[in-house]
């Protein structure tokens, strides 16, 4: 099992990550960027150490299904060859109406001979038959949770597993990526062999790997070398020249709905990674001038109208993200829509939809990254967005995005972080809410341990010593 090396904590820290023996349960973030500089500089205040215990944990979990490669998969595309992405659309059906001895054919036989239909949500489970997509979400995470772990704990483990998965799905000879989506989302039925623009989306969490990267190359992390920092950019440059000139890239580039603001998180994070901050700044401005100024309405009309809501969000929240990161002068927080919409209007609107009213209630965490985003961003003066949270999510201090979504205060009888919060760090955004918790009665440390309390705790310090 990994941790943290005991000498690489202070006792503080030590001591509190023993203590707080509950931490979030590990889930996968839409998408966000998240500054490597902050991670780098370390300055985390004592108040979120219950986000950096959880992204330990999530780092060891996640590193579990290592590694990845996107020629582990059933079938080869139509080009045969395997180290090609492959991807099946996910909304798409057969309708072998019509369609002679339907019944005696075999699944393969469908998935050629029936036309496909559009069932907007309606996942069809197949699709993940060939499952690249659900690999690289998972290096996605693995990279960023144990690169940002590295940064908590400097222990090497950390950043050589991930350095070791970059090198796997992107450059080593039998297992690399070709850079293109020439085949991801491929909408069987007869004659149809390529991909569609829907499957660029796929590779959106391209910006978690290029937040991991940054925090790896920042830190002169000794595991990544300049061989693969050379080949790494290489790759990125083919890819970059991909998603700006073929034909379905361009689409998704265009497409007004979600899949236009990922396409923008990409391309923007593919040029901060290669130095082009000028490029990445167009690339987000772009988005912001275009697709942005009559976006915010569009996902009410989907089939899963909650899901799409905070899921456009988060891609919006990390363009906003990237576009400051690639010029600290000129943020674009206040930038408005056609309707006079800043990006936190869209929050506090979204915040008002009930999740359960369109049926919905198991996506009804996923606003809350976003919310905590915006609280960092705009200040919670009035302490609404720690209210939301709360009634959600009553331990939110000890979610991942705490973390890097600072400053971020709230108020007393809310939820609060496992210390006394204190002072928050600065993140290179920022906010103008100061308010602290002072009342230990409702301190997050004497909620999350566990049902043995004080003395469990004590045991689980001389544990981590002896093992």
């Amino acid at each position: 099992m990994l941790r943290p090396p005991l000498w690489s904590l202070s006792p503080l820290v030590f001591i509190t990550l023993a203590l707080t023996g509950a931490h979030a349960g590990y889930v996968s973030y839409a998408n966000d960027f998240v500054d490597p500089d902050y991670i780098v500089n370390g300055n985390f205040g004592e108040h979120t150490l219950g986000a950096q215990r959880t992204i330990v944990t999530w780092a060891e979990e996640t590193a579990a299904g290592g590694p990845w490669s996107v020629v582990n998969k059933p079938f080869a595309p139509p080009s045969g060859d395997k180290h090609d992405y492959l991807s099946w659309a996910p909304y798409w059906w057969p309708d072998c109406t019509g369609v002679a001895n339907a019944s005696a054919l075999t699944q393969e036989q469908i998935w050629t001979t029936c036309p496909y239909i559009s069932r907007d949500g309606k996942f069809n489970p197949d699709a993940r038959l060939v499952d690249n997509i659900g690999s690289f979400e998972s290096i996605s995470d693995a990279v960023l949770y144990n690169t940002i772990a590295w940064g908590i704990t400097k222990n090497d483990t950390f950043a050589k597993s991930a350095a070791s998965w970059i090198q796997t799905w992107f450059i080593d000879n039998a297992t690399f990526m070709n850079p293109n989506l020439n085949y991801a989302q491929v909408q069987r039925g007869p004659g149809n062999t390529g991909g569609t623009h829907t499957g660029v989306l796929d590779l959106k969490c391209m910006v978690k790997v290029v937040s991991g990267i940054l925090i790896l190359r920042k830190s002169n992390s000794t595991a990544w070398t300049t061989d693969l920092d050379n080949s790494m950019n290489s790759w990125v440059k083919e890819y970059v020249s991909w998603l700006e000139t073929k034909d379905i890239a361009i689409e998704e580039a265009l497409a007004t709905n979600n899949h236009g603001t990922f396409y923008y998180n990409q391309l923007a994070a593919l040029k901060i990674l290669l130095g082009d901050f000028s490029g990445a700044r167009n690339v987000t401005d772009t988005y912001f001038r275009t697709l942005y100024m009559s976006q915010i309405p569009l996902e009410a009309a989907r089939t899963r109208p909650y899901h799409y809501r905070a899921y456009n969000l988060a891609a919006m929240i990390t363009n906003a993200r990237l576009a400051e990161y690639a010029n600290r002068n000129d943020p674009v927080w206040n930038d408005t829509t056609t309707q006079g919409a800043t990006i936190k209007d869209a929050l506090d609107f979204a915040m008002t939809i009930s999740a359960g009213a369109s049926g919905e209630g198991k996506y009804v965490s996923e606003l809350y990254p976003n919310v905590a985003a915006v609280a960092s961003v705009y200040g919670d003066p009035e302490g609404k967005y720690a209210a939301f949270l709360t009634k959600g999510e009553s331990q939110f201090p000890l979610e991942a995005h705490y973390l890097w979504n600072q400053p971020f205060a709230v108020k007393e009888g809310l939820a609060v972080s496992p210390t006394d919060p204190g002072s928050s760090p600065s993140s290179g955004i920022t906010g103008d809410s100061k308010t602290t918790a002072k009342d230990s009665n409702s301190n997050a440390a004497s909620r999350t341990l566990n049902s043995h309390g004080l003395i469990t705790a004590i045991l689980s310090v001389f544990v981590y010593l002896l093992i």
